[in-house]
């Protein structure tokens, strides 16, 4: 059997005498949600709750409680029932203390003196001015502080659904800040409530649904995130309103007519592609195989002589089957020809480098042209788009900056799609927990480790009720099912986006899981993806497991041809149920080399040698050893290294200082060190095995 709603109003009709105010309205609310009650003055709003309240009586219509009749109910009997209303102009009452105002939200209760304490005590817990001023005359406070007072007052009487009648009204900015803030804790709370307010914006961005009332009437209702980007919005609701006159919108100059004047693309742009079909993108995709293959055999002298000794000119590229015959691309070219490998343009017109770690201390080094990062940035704001942030969404950026490319594509992309850019960076637990709370950050990006990192202390500190994030974007490592659910869970229900990419390829952002979470789409207008036999180096068919491989089809700098990403995955067959025409892929699932992700940073065994090798005392076998804590998910790494033959122990300290502080110059991560006798690590025959990895235990797909 359905559950009925918490509140149902079933064809209301309100008058005041001969004027209708109401003109059958339909509206529900479920436990839980936040619901928002937008329009202009006059639209009915107040009228409306009051006639839920009781305190007018509709003349039609019913308004169900639980599926109960309710209607005509006096006051008294709705709030008994568990509705609470905070008026509006808060009608505090003036020459009573805040402590006596509070008692007077559970006068139409029968409550104990002890209950009525305990209640007060948690609106003071949660409103601390009002704690402060608990013997104060509400008249004397402030218009924030009697709002304050107002909604605590209405949380006395325990409401299963808190009626909020324009709690910004006549508020500054600053305050009303803080009261939004108010409301979005006590949505996190559990508290059911129904938003009436004229700021659409704030409105909009504290509910889950909305309806949208003009003249008495629903004109519009739907997901409160739809209806912010819904062009039919302004239309219904801003009326003559310009930049130079934002208050000729009939929602006046505060909030949604701001946001959207200041960012009037944003709502109305989308970045994604517009191929009607498979064959469009495919006809796509040979054009700029062909342009990749002219522009890098022209302009790079690599790539020339080595598509040359693979008989390959430009004019022998007709169809994608072509691509097999093709040279592989690997890291050890980009080694080879360090500083500028794959460079294809003139340096003039290479306008920024971004770098990424290397196997023997040199890094891989990738230029870029403007037209590069144009692109880059595009698809970067596609992966947000495709994750549904929005541009009143704040994204709080944990990743690094500088030579590596996560920090800069996360923020570029994230102005581009027209949200706000929080960068953190890495790292300082304290201030990232900080801003989440002071700026109410709702989308956090960060690696996976990092995301249960601040998970494990928001939780461990209580403060899950002031954290605002929503939506959690991660990369750059791989991460479980159990993982990606611990984090969800603790960050309150946050939906998780894996963002795909690697510096070789732009950087992050070349693909991202979609809102269905069951594939990563790739951004096949960028490139191409083949899935190999890593030993046999023949591709494999689409749903077979292989070694990723792409080509870029209009990268300027360094162009990619066949290039042997290491990753480990499959190319996913047919349509996503999300219904996008981007191709997919599963999400990472290991590397068929020996590279190691450690907090964002690809290592290589090899790396590790020569840092080892180059500190005299220490011996040649070691072993690198990765954990995950299991509580607060941080990822450590130890090496196990032996001492050279002959060399005393006390000189242990020495050694062991000496090789963190090598490796956190060289790589730029913290690790841990033990040393061992010389011959106490294992010999064999075969290649060693140098890495052991026991952070990933379950499943990753």
């Amino acid at each position: 059997m359905t559950q009925p709603h918490l509140l149902s109003i079933d064809h209301l009709t309100a008058h005041y005498g001969a004027a209708q105010a109401l003109f059958g309205v339909d509206l529900t609310i479920d436990p839980g949600e936040t619901v928002a009650l937008v329009g202009a003055n006059g639209a009915g709003k107040t009228t409306l709750l009051k006639c839920i309240m009781g305190l007018m009586k509709p003349s039609a219509g019913e308004v169900f409680l639980e599926g109960h009749d309710v209607t005509g109910n006096s006051p008294v009997q709705m709030v008994r029932q568990g509705l609470a209303l905070t008026p509006e102009g808060r009608e505090v009452f003036p020459h009573l203390t805040v402590a006596e105002n509070l008692q007077m939200g559970t006068a139409a209760l029968k409550t104990g003196r002890k209950e009525v304490a305990r209640r007060m005590q948690a609106v003071y817990d949660r409103f601390g001015r009002l704690a402060e001023r608990r013997d104060q005359a509400a008249g004397t406070l402030s218009g924030g502080e009697q709002q304050m007072l107002a909604m605590g007052r209405a949380l006395m009487a325990r409401p299963r659904l808190l009626l909020l009648d324009e709690p910004s009204l006549g508020l500054a900015p600053l305050i009303t800040d803080e009261i939004f803030a108010i409301i979005h804790q006590l949505a996190r709370s559990g508290v059911t409530i129904l938003l009436v307010e004229q700021n659409a914006a704030r409105a909009l961005s504290a509910s889950h649904k909305a309806f949208l009332m003009a003249g008495g009437r629903i004109v519009q209702q739907g997901s409160s995130q739809d209806l912010l980007v819904d062009p039919k919005l302004r239309a219904a609701f801003l009326g003559a309103a310009s930049k130079e006159k934002p208050a000729a919108s009939r929602l006046g100059a505060a909030g949604l007519t701001n946001i959207r004047l200041e960012k009037p693309d944003m709502h109305r742009h989308t970045f994604m592609p517009d191929f009607p079909d498979d064959q469009a993108l495919a006809a796509h995709q040979l054009t700029g195989l062909q342009w990749t293959v002219r522009h890098a055999f022209e302009g790079s002298s690599f790539y020339r002589q080595r598509l040359e000794a693979a008989g390959v000119t430009p004019a022998s590229i007709r169809s994608m089957e072509d691509l097999r015959r093709m040279p592989f691309t690997t890291a050890d070219d980009l080694r080879e020809f360090y500083p500028f490998p794959l460079r294809a343009v003139p340096f003039e017109q290479i306008v920024r480098i971004h770098a990424s770690s290397g196997t023997t201390g040199k890094r891989k080094i990738i230029g870029y042209t403007q037209k590069d990062l144009d692109d880059w940035i595009h698809f970067f704001a596609r992966c947000y788009e495709m994750a549904g942030v929005t541009p009143l969404d704040r994204v709080q950026i944990a990743v690094g900056y500088g030579i590596w490319t996560a920090g800069m594509g996360f923020q570029l992309g994230c102005e581009k799609v027209g949200a706000m850019a929080v960068p953190v960076g890495p790292g300082n637990i304290d201030m990232h927990l900080q801003f989440m709370q002071d700026v109410r950050s709702t989308v956090f990006c960060s690696t996976a480790s990092m995301a249960l990192l601040m998970a494990e202390e928001i939780h461990r500190r209580g403060i899950a009720d002031k954290i605002n994030i929503r939506k959690i974007i991660y990369g750059s490592e791989r991460s479980s099912r159990s993982m990606r659910r611990k984090i969800s869970e603790l960050f309150g229900g946050a939906e998780l986006f894996d963002i795909t990419g690697l510096t070789e390829l732009y950087g992050p952002g070349t693909g991202i899981e979609c809102a269905d979470h069951d594939c990563i789409h790739y951004w096949g207008d960028y490139y191409i993806m083949e899935i190999i036999d890593p030993e046999t180096l023949q591709p494999l068919p689409d749903g077979e497991w292989g070694e990723m491989v792409v080509t870029t089809l209009c990268k300027e700098a360094a162009p990619l041809i066949r290039y042997r990403t290491r990753d480990i995955t499959r190319i996913i067959p047919g349509k996503c149920t999300c219904g996008s025409v981007m191709p997919r892929h599963s999400r990472i699932k290991g590397r068929s080399d020996d590279t190691i992700k450690f907090r964002g940073v690809n290592i290589y065994p090899s790396t590790i040698d020569t840092i080892l090798s180059a500190i005299p005392g220490l011996g040649s076998e070691y072993q690198i050893v990765l954990t995950r804590d299991g509580s607060s998910g941080k990822d450590s790494m130890k090496l196990v290294i032996e001492r050279g033959q002959a060399v005393d122990a006390d000189r242990t300290a020495e050694l062991v200082h000496e090789t963190i502080y090598q490796v956190k110059r060289q790589l730029l991560v913290s690790i841990d060190v033990e040393l061992v006798d010389y011959g106490r690590l294992p010999r064999t025959e075969r290649k060693s095995q140098r890495v052991f990895d026991s952070r990933i235990t379950d499943e990753i797909v």
